[in-house]
């Protein structure tokens, strides 16, 4: 009876495929979300530039304390790998009883005895043929390891800073350039129409005017959401809620590169001195290496020394005589062992054989990374000298179709040039625009990925 409302009120399975599961009528929600860290707050009123965004997110973002507290993690293990160079030291206290029967001349007597016994012991190993050492090298290298695998993060998030503030550039470079486009169609209606009251144009300019205008206003719209999607993936990449304001260093204030300083070659090698990924498999491959002499070693002997002293003082009754105290005595144990293990059921054989296997496997990875490396790297570099030649012919398009339109306007309003030929200036004109802007941050975006294929982000050395 007192489990039925407890029964009544447990939970249960949805009651067929079909149906979400439903909390019971009353309860609260079961798993709720933690609150979150609001460790950094914009300010509304300061402009962010690129620099200032990636300390924001390399102190913020999340992904960058999962890698520290990891590293932490194997630190400790290194800690705990070395802890085992020194004697364990324990004190302990034994409250002991027994009874037996003794005999005296023809006579069993009933003895009861009660001890109690402080005491410390020693365990210390001496010599083992360097198989601690190469449990401590283990360690070290996977500590090492875990340090290469948090600058990679770091790395990682600095480029995916980067990427995103070039998008939200680029998208707001394409809303100013849609403003510039429609405010464009605006004057060439405007024109029309006071051409068309003069008897000077035609209904079919006007109407192919208006339609124009009406476009570049459908093109501004898009732009509008693009820009604020970019946004949210730029304050998501700092590690701060989208509804947050940041204000941020506009297009206009950057330096677009005007060249690539080094080499492919000279690219490829940076990458494989520095890349912290890659180093990450060098360190990997270091701790299997360690790993597999610390399985041979499993074969040799250990010297270890131990015992225990201590305080006992025993309280003892012979029946049918009366009880005694015993004087605290002083006792002590040591001894010397050699442990030497000659058969484990092939234990050894099989850890030997997988640290075998686990080194050809790193070994294997360092090569298939080194390899992957350099396609990256060659990749990037394709990429971000392509994207400057399309820059310098971009901005090459933007001046002459800003001057061909200029030109066909200032001739249509003297009755030089037609409707169609203005409007068609002026489409030129809005692509040459977005060309442009998405030159410019294309160029942008692949300097910095060139940098992040040779690890030249985590040093700041970006163009």
């Amino acid at each position: 009876m007192l489990l039925a409302p407890a029964l009544a009120c447990a939970q249960s399975a949805p009651p067929a495929a079909n149906h979400p599961w439903e909390l019971p009528s009353g309860s609260q929600q079961p798993l709720k979300l933690p609150a979150h860290r609001a460790e950094f707050v914009p300010d509304p009123n300061q402009t962010y530039a690129l620099a200032d965004l990636v300390n924001i997110a390399e102190q913020n973002n999340p992904e960058t304390r999962v890698a520290w507290e990891a590293a932490k993690t194997r630190a400790a293990d290194l800690g705990i790998s070395r802890s085992t160079l020194y004697p364990t030291l324990a004190a302990v206290a034994v409250g002991s009883t027994a009874r037996d029967n003794i005999l005296f001349n023809t006579t069993f007597v009933r003895q009861t005895t009660f001890t109690f016994a402080p005491a410390v012991t020693l365990d210390y190993i001496i010599f083992d043929f360097g198989r601690r050492a190469d449990e401590i090298a283990v360690s070290k290298f996977n500590l090492i390891a875990a340090n290469l695998q948090f600058n990679d993060i770091h790395r990682t998030v600095i480029f995916g800073v980067m990427q995103a503030y070039y998008r939200l550039l680029n998208a707001r470079g394409q809303q100013d350039a849609a403003e510039a486009n429609l405010k464009n169609a605006q004057t060439v209606r405007e024109n029309a129409e006071a051409r068309l009251n003069l008897g000077l144009a035609t209904l079919p300019d006007v109407l192919e005017a208006r339609s124009a205008e009406a476009q570049a206003d459908y093109d501004l719209q898009a732009t509008i959401g693009a820009t604020e999607i970019a946004y949210g993936d730029l304050m998501t990449s700092l590690g701060i809620s989208p509804t947050e304001k940041l204000q941020v260093q506009g297009i206009q204030d950057l330096k677009v590169p005007e060249e690539i300083t080094n080499t492919v070659e000279k690219s490829i090698d940076l990458a494989l001195a520095q890349r912290p990924d890659l180093m990450q498999r060098v360190a990997q491959e270091r701790a299997a290496s360690a790993e597999l002499k610390a399985a041979h070693s499993n074969y040799l002997p250990t010297l270890s020394v131990n015992g225990d002293a201590g305080l006992g003082r025993t309280y003892g009754t012979q029946y049918p005589y009366q009880g005694v105290f015993s004087p605290t005595q002083e006792f002590w144990d040591a001894r010397l062992s050699l442990n030497w293990t000659i058969f484990d059921g092939w234990a050894r054989e099989q850890r030997v054989k997988r640290a075998k296997a686990q080194k050809k496997e790193a070994e294997a990875d360092i090569d298939a990374i080194r390899d992957q490396v350099e396609n990256e790297v060659w990749a990037a570099y394709s990429t971000a000298r392509t994207a400057l030649r399309q820059q310098k012919a971009a901005a090459a398009l933007l001046a002459s179709a800003t001057e061909s339109y200029n030109a066909a306007l200032e001739s249509y309003k003297y009755g030089v040039r037609s409707q169609i030929d203005v409007v068609s200036a002026q489409r030129t004109l809005a692509q040459a625009r977005t060309a442009d802007v998405n030159a410019r941050t294309q160029l942008l975006t692949g300097i910095a990925a060139l940098a992040f294929q040779t690890g030249d982000l985590l040093y700041g050395r970006v163009p």
